[in-house]
C-alpha cells in the first residue's frame, strides 16, 4: 500500500486490493475510507492529483499521449516493447512518460491497423511467393 499511496487515490487502491482478493485484517472488502485509515495509522502521505509531475502514467494517459487506445498500450506492455511497472501482480500498470519516446514503442504504434509483434528473423512466413 504504501508504494501505490504516492501515485493512485484511495479509491484506486481499494479497487486494486479488492481486485486482487486482497480482505483487510477483519476480513472485510477494501473502501476508500480503509485505505484512508489505514495510511493515517501508518503515517502513509496521501495521493496529491495536483503535484503529479507526469513521471508515471496510468495506461489511460499513455494511451492518450501517443494517441492510441488502451487496448494498444495493454499489447505493447505485453509484448515487452513497452516497459512497465506493476507494484503488485494485478495491479494497475505504470508507465514512465520518458519510455514514450523509446524508438520501439514510436514504432510499433505508427503501425496502425498491423498487430504489435516483435519482428523475428527465423519467423517463416504464411503464404511462400509462388
Amino acid at each position: 500500500m504504501r508504494s501505490m499511496a504516492g501515485r493512485w487515490s484511495d479509491e484506486h487502491i481499494a479497487a486494486t486490493l479488492n481486485r486482487m482478493g486482497l480482505p483487510t485484517g477483519q476480513g472485510k472488502t477494501w473502501t476508500a475510507h480503509r485505505v484512508y485509515s489505514v495510511r493515517r495509522v501508518r503515517g502513509i502521505d496521501a495521493y496529491r492529483s495536483a503535484v503529479k509531475d507526469g513521471e508515471w502514467l496510468t495506461m489511460t494517459e499513455a494511451a492518450k499521449a501517443l494517441g492510441t487506445s488502451s487496448h494498444t498500450v495493454r499489447l505493447l506492455i505485453k509484448t515487452g516493447v513497452l516497459p512497465a511497472v506493476q507494484v503488485v501482480p494485478r495491479a494497475p500498470h505504470q508507465i514512465r512518460s520518458a519510455d514514450l519516446m523509446l524508438e520501439a514503442v514510436k514504432s510499433a504504434v505508427a503501425r496502425k491497423g498491423r498487430p504489435c509483434r516483435v519482428v523475428d528473423a527465423d519467423m517463416l512466413p504464411m503464404f511462400t511467393d509462388t
